[in-house]
């Protein structure tokens, strides 16, 4: 598998329903796309740790390309720091970005979830 439905991006608000989902992608040896049910939105994670294993850089550079081309910015601005241009951290091993609404962090987890699930993209 090398994309996930947004409905099928699983979801998430307890640390037991994380240490589930976490389980059931290392005994698959697939990393983690999911969504976590956060205090103020929802959070979007990818995670290779399990795997022993990272994204390129150049994975890392065109997911966080793309997740930035999605964020709206009113005109003439700028985002000051990578953070707040993708909306969260997106890093080699695992990363977090941050949606207002669950129907777009599962979006956002579908759209980003090539980059993560493609084993090609892996060291």
């Amino acid at each position: 598998m090398e994309h996930l439905a947004p409905s099928n991006v699983p979801i998430y608000d307890t640390a037991e329903e994380q240490r589930e989902i976490w389980q059931r992608c290392a005994d698959r040896g697939q990393p983690v796309v999911a969504v976590r049910i956060g205090e103020r939105g929802y959070i979007v994670r990818y995670d290779l740790q399990h795997l022993d294993a990272e994204l390129t850089t150049e994975t890392v550079q065109k997911l966080r390309n793309r997740v930035r081309s999605r964020r709206p910015y009113p005109t003439g601005t700028d985002p000051v720091s990578e953070t707040e241009g993708i909306g969260g951290e997106a890093g080699p091993v695992a990363g977090e970005l941050h949606a207002a609404t669950e129907n777009g962090a599962r979006r956002l987890a579908s759209h980003i979830s090539p980059f993560v699930l493609t084993r090609d993209n892996w060291r």
